[in-house]
């Protein structure tokens, strides 16, 4: 088969791969019709995370059950699916409790409570590295989907691809961001980060309820596409102080929930990426500052941006200070995926406005660049193999 293989930073390539194969009873083999690139695969092709060995990446993807193990009795050739990110296996303590992110089956070789930087990681992702699970991902012709049973979703041939891509990552983790925030109606969300998981976010903070929702991004088209498909308040870093600017929105009182949907690789100065260097730090951690200082006393700040080092000089006496609650992790999308099936099908939420760029598999390499570049104003390319 095709697909789009890693090879070291800034270096991935459309080439031969291995066809995927039953290794397990559990396992089924999908035939991808759409995939997508996300911010976190950035993480790899950039080197923040590293991976030494060749690797199939991509966990966004969809497509055709082509066959499933004997221990999988819910699928069958021909189903067409959308496969949540993590790779859970339904019966552990953490999948049981609602947490597949943190399966105890999936990562053997890694797994553990400590949370380390290179052991004691959480359960296997697609696509993401040896450390977590060596599976290859689903940006390539086929893919090989262990836990079948318990990750894919059917979904209804009425919608297109388009239309329920994003459940696999994006939408559930820009719902668990607005879900962790416990809205009870009439709140002022700020999403930090415009990209596919801060519009994502955007739209769920008005589902939930918010009375109020600001988006702030450096670039002015993503802020442009905000408020196009999600008709939020913007705020742009280069235009204005953003944190002022939230307590004058807010009567001084700042926001009463701050999403961080940015990460470690937040944009930074060049002052600011020479410390990085001398700390021997990669990215930064200055977007979980701002959203601590933006939002309110007793307020909330989920983090869904992804971390992979730990930072000195982390704001712990502000969020003591100010009685904050923070949440990181990433999103439980199993748990929450049945329900955003139901409201992409019943039209309640778009998810498909937010995609700027279709192009063949075999252009991964070019929609890479152009996705980490934001060039063309890229904002979400699929990628059809």
């Amino acid at each position: 088969m095709k697909a789009a293989v890693f090879y070291k930073p800034n270096d991935i390539r459309y080439e031969n791969a291995e066809d995927p194969t039953l290794v397990e009873s559990r396992d089924a083999i999908i035939r991808v019709t759409s995939t997508a690139i996300c911010g976190s695969d950035l993480h790899i092709f950039d080197g923040v995370f590293p991976q030494i060995r060749p690797m199939t990446l991509g966990h966004e993807f969809m497509g055709i059950v082509e066959e499933v193990g004997r221990g999988v009795g819910n699928l069958k050739k021909g189903d067409r699916v959308v496969v949540p990110f993590p790779i859970a296996c339904g019966q552990c303590h953490f999948c049981t409790h609602g947490l597949p992110p943190h399966c105890e089956n999936s990562n053997p070789d890694h797994y553990g409570p400590q949370g380390n930087l290179l052991d004691g990681k959480g359960g296997a992702l697609f696509g993401y590295t040896d450390l977590y699970g060596g599976y290859q991902g689903g940006q390539a012709e086929y893919v090989r989907v262990p836990f079948a049973d318990f990750g894919p979703r059917k979904v209804p041939d009425s919608l297109t691809d388009e239309q329920v891509l994003f459940l696999t990552d994006i939408f559930p983790t820009g719902w668990t961001s607005i879900d962790w925030a416990n809205l009870q109606g009439g709140e002022t969300v700020v999403i930090f980060g415009s990209g596919p998981v801060g519009l994502m976010a955007q739209k769920a903070a008005w589902i939930k309820g918010a009375g109020r929702v600001i988006a702030v991004d450096p670039l002015n088209y993503r802020l442009e596409m905000a408020k196009r498909v999600n008709k939020v308040e913007t705020l742009n870093p280069h235009d204005v102080d953003v944190v002022q600017a939230i307590y004058d929105m807010t009567g001084g009182y700042g926001a009463d929930v701050c999403v961080d949907a940015v990460g470690a690789e937040a944009e930074r100065s060049f002052l600011e990426k020479i410390r990085s260097v001398i700390k021997l730090q990669p990215g930064t951690d200055k977007v979980i500052d701002l959203c601590m200082q933006a939002v309110k006393r007793g307020g909330i700040v989920p983090v869904v941006g992804a971390y992979g080092s730990p930072y000195d000089n982390f704001p712990v006496h502000r969020m003591f200070d100010k009685g904050l609650t923070l949440r990181f992790g990433q999103a439980p999308a199993q748990t929450y995926i049945d329900e955003l099936i139901g409201y992409v099908e019943s039209g309640r939420v778009v998810l498909d406005d937010i995609i700027t760029h279709t192009l063949p598999l075999a252009q991964v390499s070019e929609a890479y660049k152009m996705f980490r570049d934001k060039e063309d104003n890229c904002t979400k390319v699929v990628l059809k193999p």
